[in-house]
């Protein structure tokens, strides 16, 4: 059985959080009439508060060398990227070379900010362009990287792709669980656990009121304790917020300076409504009614997803804290 064909009966999601079937995108560069393609592993993880692309490379870096291999011996006439935020590259340059050896792999060091973490984006700044996202379609696998067929995958993708080759997938993730928690860190655990089965498997299930900003560190969603009993969306990033002791104005400030930096200013929705957003935090006075319309046309008309994702954590603090 081919590493396609694995692929799709493990029904591998990709870990970016988009969860696009692995196997489909596999099959649809490997098919692709082209003289050339391309193969991006994607590290760039640019969520805050999300540290599991760094735990693979301290633990795992062989498999993912392995993974971005076995995707250069599926793909004819390929060749590779191995993308890293800034940090990571100086930290594993070297030991990546070495493993890599001969191999069409280059090792890429991040630029462009968060929105490197979307799939047009980072093929644009790999060219060597502003990063800034394109129009889809068409999508990376007809027209990536210098308008080649391109396979771009999260970088746990990769490794998760090296288990299933070699027969050692467990159908396991990783979560990034922080916050107001004692067991603080990255864990490779069954990928059907609810957040609130993965809490108390690694001893953070707290002991006061609490809500849980899953999925992201900026983007995600907000959840109640009482509705944990459900897998978590998005990349695998829990944390955990003491409902008493947390400024919920201080956070939603927080999401917002981060977006502002991480704004490209390609689209005026995300653009004006980013800054509307902060520069009415920043009153101190939240007017709720004008929030919902900002968060609506964030989601409704961004250009991309770092505009649409805005919207997530605010709907849920507003409608699901600020009422209490």
């Amino acid at each position: 059985m081919g590493i396609i064909s694995k692929l799709k009966k493990e029904n591998l999601l990709g870990r970016s959080g988009s969860a696009f079937p692995t196997g489909l995108k596999w099959e649809a560069v490997k098919n692709a009439k082209a003289k050339k393609k391309y193969i991006i592993c994607n590290g760039s993880e640019g969520e805050p508060g999300i540290s599991k692309d760094g735990f693979i490379l301290k633990n795992y870096l062989g498999e993912v060398v392995k993974g971005v291999k076995i995707a250069l011996e599926t793909i004819n006439n390929s060749c590779a990227y191995i993308y890293l935020r800034k940090d990571y590259f100086r930290q594993y340059e070297k030991p990546l070379k070495k493993i890599i050896g001969d191999s069409p792999i280059i090792v890429f060091k991040k630029k462009g900010g968060y929105l490197a973490g979307e799939e047009t984006c980072v093929c644009e700044v790999i060219e060597g362009k502003s990063p800034e996202p394109r129009i889809k379609p068409p999508f990376p696998s007809q027209a990536g990287l210098w308008g080649c067929p391109t396979l771009i995958n999260n970088l746990e993708t990769f490794y998760c792709v090296a288990k299933i080759a070699a027969g050692d997938y467990k159908k396991t993730r990783f979560y990034s669980i922080s916050g107001h928690i004692q067991n603080q860190g990255d864990y490779e655990l069954p990928e059907d656990l609810t957040i609130e089965e993965i809490l108390k498997k690694t001893g953070n299930w707290p002991d006061f009121d609490f809500f849980v900003h899953a999925g992201g560190g900026a983007s995600g969603e907000i959840l109640l304790s009482c509705e944990l009993n459900r897998k978590i969306k998005g990349i695998g990033g829990i944390i955990v917020l003491n409902k008493g002791k947390t400024d919920l104005l201080a956070l939603m400030t927080k999401w917002i300076d981060f977006f502002l930096a991480e704004n490209c200013d390609k689209c005026v929705p995300c653009r004006e409504g980013v800054y509307r957003i902060a520069e009415m935090l920043k009153k101190g006075k939240i007017d709720k009614k004008l929030l919902s319309d900002f968060l609506f046309v964030l989601e409704q008309t961004s250009f991309c997803p770092l505009g649409k994702s805005v919207a997530g954590p605010f709907k849920g603090l507003t409608t699901k804290l600020l009422n209490e």
